[in-house]
């Protein structure tokens, strides 16, 4: 799920008819104080972090003129607070608090339907309070299909013992938070406090909402770069990776960095699993022999190799990590042919140096073993392949005896060297790709191999020369599975004649940043 913050929740409040209060949000300490001059009264200013408890952590300050407002600015962006540093800072309008209430909407996973939580006593706490006092919470399910009418919202204050004006205000704003939710495709929205001022207004003084990740793509409005549950912001990294699977749901691809700068002197490993249940294994298998992760990946459901080739890449964007360790489940329905191809294009590519060990248990083992152990002999790291009856204890234990043979080996990071396609070459496009075939080294090709690698059979034989035997369209629309056989089979047994180009936007610049010494980004 994609987390918001609390500027961005409460644009969507204000959007929706319910009263925020007014303000905005600051990157710098100059605009904290042009934000607090336009408000022209005391202000309080609050970091945008992921974490609750912002007040003990000295993340809100209050301020009674624009030049106290940037001080007060100036002392909490640069904040470190947990995995974030503070880049952000929302600048509002001091309310005069008379009361405190909790509002929240979740979906209920046991209900199956949207569940509206409030009660009286808000602030912090709210959660013991429920334990301890739940008669002070109102609950109301929602009937999606009904949807959620105001005299159920007036019955649920009623119900916690409010009346008057103050009833009707709460009706209308929880009615409005459900139209916003559903709006906004949001799992949960919580408001806490929802204040009652002292002049009888309403408002929600903060506010916490978290968008389904699968809904993500019908609101770029929101400015979401990763559709995940995150405790701090995304590395650049990661957002490289989610471009991948934000444009490729042909199984999944999962990449979070642990570490975004690896200290070389620790033992530090790209981890690549496959499948949740086999993954925790494998990484605790690893961990055990006293290895520690530069990031969990995962591949699984059935990813075609381009998939697997394009995760390789992005965790080989890491440097000084010691080792390559892939493994998942042990039963994995996927044809590992597939990412054993994947592998090799990657590690050919990088010419790889470092040890890598690759578990690849389930359909076709046997066959993606052979292709692990055929194509990748001439790079200089050693690559071992195993199936499911050689365990994780075993695969780990074979990485360790591998990087221990040279314990001052690092990997390097490589610029990304685009293909260099012959101006009269043969091309087309994939679904997330480019085939080119270099039709004048096919003269000289004895076996037309690519075309019996192609299991797809988008490829036939025209005047001895392979072309498309399906419209472009077609194959531009998934025809092609992007499998790499036909690129790996002309590589290594003809003319090397064929190069399909896996784009990874970002990729370049940021590994150009990495060589420069810029860091990671």
């Amino acid at each position: 799920m994609a987390r918001l913050f609390e500027y961005q929740s409460k644009t969507l409040l204000k959007q929706g008819g319910i009263p925020v209060p007014e303000g905005g949000v600051a990157s710098t300490s100059e605009e904290a104080r042009r934000i607090a001059e336009k408000i022209g009264r005391p202000v309080v200013l609050k970091i945008q972090v992921w974490v609750t408890g912002r007040a003990k952590l000295g993340g809100i300050k209050f301020a009674a003129t624009p030049a106290e407002a940037e001080e007060k600015a100036s002392q909490l962006l640069g904040m470190k607070v947990g995995n974030f540093v503070v880049d952000k800072v929302l600048v509002e309008e001091k309310l005069t608090i008379k009361a405190e209430y909790f509002a929240g909407l979740v979906l209920d996973d046991g209900l199956k339907q949207p569940l509206l939580v409030f009660s009286p006593a808000g602030g912090t706490g709210i959660e013991e309070i429920a334990r301890l006092h739940p008669e002070k919470v109102a609950q109301q399910p929602i009937d999606v299909l009904r949807g959620f009418s105001e005299y159920e919202a007036r019955n649920m204050v009623i119900q916690a013992g409010i009346g008057g004006n103050t009833l009707v205000k709460l009706a209308d704003l929880f009615t409005r938070l459900y139209r916003v939710v559903r709006s906004s495709d949001a799992r949960s929205a919580e408001i806490n406090p929802l204040v009652l001022t002292e002049d009888g207004a309403v408002f929600a003084a903060d506010c916490h909402i978290v968008v389904d990740d699968y809904a993500v793509f019908r609101h770029p409005e929101l400015g979401i770069e990763v559709a995940r549950e995150f405790d701090r912001p995304p590395t650049e990294l990661e957002k490289i990776a989610y471009r991948v699977e934000e444009k490729d749901y042909r199984g999944t691809f999962y990449f979070f960095q642990m570490v975004e700068n690896v200290a070389e002197a620790e033992k530090y490993i790209g981890f690549h699993g496959a499948g949740g249940g086999g993954s925790m294994m494998s990484m605790d298998a690893v961990l055990r022999r006293g290895f520690k992760l530069a990031n969990y990946c995962d591949t699984s459901g059935n990813p075609p190799a381009s998939k697997v080739y394009r995760a390789a890449k992005i965790i080989l964007s890491q440097p000084g990590i010691k080792g390559y360790f892939a493994s998942g489940s042990g039963v994995a329905s996927q044809e590992q042919y597939h990412s054993a191809r994947g592998f090799v294009k990657a590690f050919n590519e990088e010419n790889l140096s470092i040890p890598a060990v690759i578990r690849l248990g389930g359909n076709f083992e046997e066959k993606a073993i052979e292709i692990l152990q055929a194509y990748l002999k001439g790079i200089p790291g050693a690559v071992e392949g195993y199936g499911r009856d050689d365990s994780p204890e075993f695969c780990a234990s074979r990485l360790e005896e591998l990087v221990a043979k040279s314990p001052t080996l690092s990997h390097e990071v490589n610029p990304v060297i685009e293909p260099s396609i012959p101006t009269i070459a043969y091309v087309f496009d994939t679904l997330t790709g480019r085939l080119s075939i270099d039709h004048g080294k096919c003269a000289a090709c004895k076996t037309k191999g690519c075309i019996e690698a192609c299991a797809a059979k988008i490829l036939k034989l025209e005047e001895g020369k392979p072309v498309l035997a399906m419209p472009v369209e077609d194959v531009r629309r998934g025809k092609c599975t992007e499998c790499l056989a036909c690129e790996i089979f002309c590589t290594f047994h003809e003319q090397d004649a064929i190069v399909i180009h896996l784009p990874i936007p970002g990729l370049k610049e940021y590994r150009e940043k990495i060589i420069a010494g810029g860091g990671d980004g």
